[in-house]
């Protein structure tokens, strides 16, 4: 597909091109879809660790679909085309597989939206052999009833090993039926027009040893900012803890951790090939990962003076102990987050999330002794057995953090605090219980709401409504996926997304298809009832959840089962905790150095003998054409800083608690608009050879960044944006628009508001010619205000902001106050 991007919000989600990108032509072709936009999609590691797997099997590939968002979807529609790859724009009905990962029930509409906008049948009963398969993953899949009608198998548990089995079976010559009768044969596979869910059983499949597991360390770089990132390494699967109220918790057991020099190997690896700057070590409880403390230690003394911070996820508070504080402190760059779930000692008996209010007042103090100051704290409302005294607790834990955080740091301190609804989830202790009632849980928020305006904490909470839906498909029967098409054809899209979530349509699909969705949410089911997915086996016996259920209501606690045996149904091998005495005898420092001995090599950095041990500041000159034209400013600034790193550029960094490369950009480009000679300054902490810098930087940009020119300047030479005034464009547009260029330029004056005072912008045309399809113009700031090209053009053109940002416009040439100061004096080619 050939269009401009540049008319659709954040056009740097459908351009693909990206750093480390697999371009591959395979027998067997797999599209591996994510029911959300492009930033949370490539947020999501197992999607990275499918596409790499597949890719390495010589006979398959794969590409990436993302949802797309609901302007280029109108676009897509409008113009009758079809939803393509980023890698090869294949529509998704020309791939053999489509795979579908399932993270959130409120991604189902987008399910069927992306199968309807790839031009294929949305059920399977009208698909012949001419569709490609669809499959399901992700934890979702626990309970694939609501989606059942619509997807040909679904995955169930870990999908390294599966998806492998999956391909060599479609690379066999069979019909649709006959494939589909093959994938019912692997463990882990549910085939919903095979299998019978009252007869068959439905066993888990999961990986026993990550380190013998792949895990990808060349990972695709994006250039839009995601919501992860960062390098994310996975340093084990599974929790010991038992929350009762966590699904992910039970379903991804039993633990399995990754050794220490696996992690700080892949860690390495994928920091040199992205150049990100921050790490996460990732898991569903990374504070109990039995060798966290060594591993933060030793990644820090690989990493030392290379600015790599290191980040948590959400931490318990029994797991946070003062010296992995001091160690994370010198490499932080954000906040800190633990999630205490409920406000009072009886209601974590309850869920099982065992600590005490002492051992939460001395976490606070940690925390703040080391020098945080921003906590984000993570509770739920609406648990069973929940009263109004436990709503106090949870109040009373959120302004202790504050007052604690004000006492000890002696400043002001910022507390976070997200408040969900509980929402009951299959294969948990709690799967028996309703969802309180939208009603009482819109009046818990809003009794804390109020108590926190009070105190000067910031409250971020989900709407009820969104809980709602997602208690009713978490729990659903096959009957909801009705309800869910009848949404979806009402125009439910992003319904995760406050902007775009729509509850007046679900009301309506539920009146029009007879599903309440009050009842299905609030629904209590007797522990010995049959449950709609007790057909899927996730190794934990429903016997465990039973026991866990009483338990909760007897407000008892069940150890954590590695210190014993907790008789959840695993056969748990021996999983002794492997030891990283080898990690730490080793000198990380000689490591890093013999990575070193290659700089000489293109992209591999400079040369040493090109290295004198003195601040520098070069003047850069570069462009940034074809499909990166679409990069925003601030895009184009972390590609080329990305790029940099991986150069092993010596940059300078700020000072402070967030230090920053120092570096500077000359007048800011539009996304959609190509710059032919652009500029930026940068500082070094070495003397570097300008034609060094330039070719390892060419080696490591993708295509549509390229270094043209690069010189060192003085520390006093002037900033770039107080150096440029002028600027030179190249505009292509319909040649019936001339006429409104003439009448433009012979106005005295035109005057357009901006923010708080009205500009006149026809003094910022300084020439202006059509010459064929192409307008070329000179603009200039004035003393009143700096050059704006859209605006002008839509002045000049007499067009909307849409329509000139549709047009192929370049930016040939920056010029000084002085017009004889242009890119070629600045900097020598």
């Amino acid at each position: 597909m050939s269009l401009n991007f540049a008319r659709f919000r954040k056009p740097s989600r459908y351009i693909g091109n990206e750093i480390n990108i697999v371009r591959k032509e395979g027998d067997i072709k797999v599209a591996l879809c994510f029911p959300d936009t492009y930033e949370i999609g490539m947020s999501h590691l197992g999607l990275k660790i499918l596409y790499s797997i597949i890719n390495d099997i010589p006979s398959a590939s794969a590409e990436r679909v993302y949802a797309p968002w609901v302007d280029f979807e109108s676009y897509l529609r409008q113009h009758d085309l079809p939803l393509t790859s980023l890698e090869y724009q294949r529509p998704l009905r020309d791939f053999d597989i489509v795979g579908f990962t399932l993270q959130y029930e409120l991604s189902y509409t987008n399910v069927l939206n992306m199968l309807d906008l790839g031009g294929i049948p949305l059920k399977t009963k009208d698909r012949g052999d001419d569709y490609p398969i669809i499959i399901a993953g992700g934890p979702c899949t626990v309970n694939p009833l609501p989606l059942a009608p619509y997807i040909d198998a679904f995955v169930i548990g870990d999908g390294e090993d599966i998806v492998k089995e999956i391909i060599e079976l479609c690379s066999n010559d069979r019909d649709k039926n006959g494939l589909l009768n093959a994938l019912s044969e692997l463990k882990g596979i549910y085939v919903p027009s095979v299998h019978d869910t009252s007869k068959h059983k439905i066993n888990r499949r999961f990986v026993e040893d990550l380190d013998k597991t792949f895990f990808p360390d060349s990972l695709v770089l994006p250039y839009t900012s995601l919501v992860h990132d960062r390098v994310a390494v996975e340093v084990a699967r599974g929790c010991t803890k038992g929350c009762r109220f966590c699904q992910a918790g039970m379903i991804y057991r039993p633990l399995r951790e990754r050794s220490p020099e696996n992690v700080l190997a892949l860690t390495q690896k994928s920091l040199s090939c992205t150049g990100y700057e921050e790490v996460s070590f990732t898991s569903l409880s990374t504070g109990d990962y039995s060798n966290l403390l060594p591993l933060i230690k030793s990644f820090k003394t690989q990493s030392a003076g290379s600015h790599v911070s290191v980040s948590l996820p959400s931490l318990r508070v029994d797991s946070i102990n003062r010296d992995v504080l001091k160690e994370l402190k010198s490499v932080r760059k954000s906040g800190f987050t633990i999630a205490p779930e409920a406000g009072t000692e009886r209601l974590r008996n309850v869920i099982n999330k065992n600590f005490s209010d002492e051992e939460y007042d001395r976490t606070l103090k940690n925390i703040f002794k080391e020098g945080w100051q921003n906590i984000k704290l993570y509770f739920m409302v609406g648990l069973p057995t929940e009263t109004m005294a436990d709503i106090d607790g949870l109040i009373n834990m959120s302004v202790t953090a504050l007052k604690k955080g004000r006492q000890i740091t002696g400043k002001r301190v910022n507390i976070n605090v997200g408040i969900s609804a509980f929402v009951p989830k299959p294969h948990t202790p709690f799967q028996w219980v309703g969802q309180d009632a939208m009603k009482e849980l819109r009046s818990k928020q809003d009794y804390i709401k109020r108590a926190f305006r009070k105190s000067g904490l910031n409250f971020k909470g989900q709407y009820v409504e969104n809980s709602l839906l997602e208690a009713v498909f978490s729990r659903a029967d096959s009957r909801c996926s009705e309800l869910l098409e009848k949404a979806w054809e009402l125009g439910c899209r992003f319904d995760g997304w406050s902007e775009h979530f729509d509850f007046d349509k679900w009301v309506m699909a539920s009146e029009k298809t007879g599903i309440d969705l009050y009842g299905y949410a609030s629904r209590t089911y007797d522990p010995d009832d049959e449950l709609p997915w007790d057909f899927i086996d996730t190794g934990i016996t429903k016997s465990f959840h039973k026991s866990e259920y009483q338990k909760a209501l007897d407000e008892k606690t069940t150890a954590d089962c590695r210190d014993s045996c907790c008789g959840c149904g695993l056969e748990c091998k021996d999983r002794t905790e492997k030891s990283v005495e080898s990690t730490l005898r080793r000198d990380p420092t000689r490591e890093a150095k013999s990575q070193e001995t290659d700089e000489g090599s293109p992209g591999s950095g400079f040369r040493g003998s090109d290295r004198i041990k003195v601040p520098a500041r070069l003047r850069v000159r570069f462009s940034k054409t074809g499909e990166l034209r679409y990069l925003s400013n601030r895009e184009l600034m972390t590609a080329l800083l990305r790029a940099m790193k991986r150069a092993k550029s010596p940059l300078a960094y700020s000072s402070g608690f967030h230090p920053h490369p120092r570096i500077s950009f000359g007048p800011a480009l539009a996304a959609g608009v190509e710059g032919l000679n652009e500029f930026f300054d940068i500082e070094m902490t070495a003397l570097t050879s300008p034609a060094d810098f330039k070719r390892s930087l060419n080696h490591e940009l993708p295509e549509g960044l390229e270094i043209l020119g690069a010189a060192l300047i003085s520390k006093s030479e002037k900033s770039l944006n107080n150096i440029f005034s002028r600027y030179e464009y190249e505009v292509t547009i319909n040649r019936t628009l001339e006429k409104h260029v003439t009448s433009f330029i012979n106005r005295e004056n035109c005057l357009v508001a901006r923010e708080k005072k009205t500009v006149d912008i026809r003094p910022m045309v300084e020439k202006s010619e059509v010459r064929g399809d192409t307008l070329h113009l000179f603009l200039i700031d004035t003393e009143e205000a700096k050059a704006r090209l859209h605006e002008i053009l839509c002045e000049m053109l007499q067009q909307t902001t849409g329509e000139v940002q549709s047009l192929i416009i370049k930016r040939i040439s920056l010029y000084g106050y002085n017009s004889s100061v242009n890119q070629g004096s600045l900097v020598r080619k």
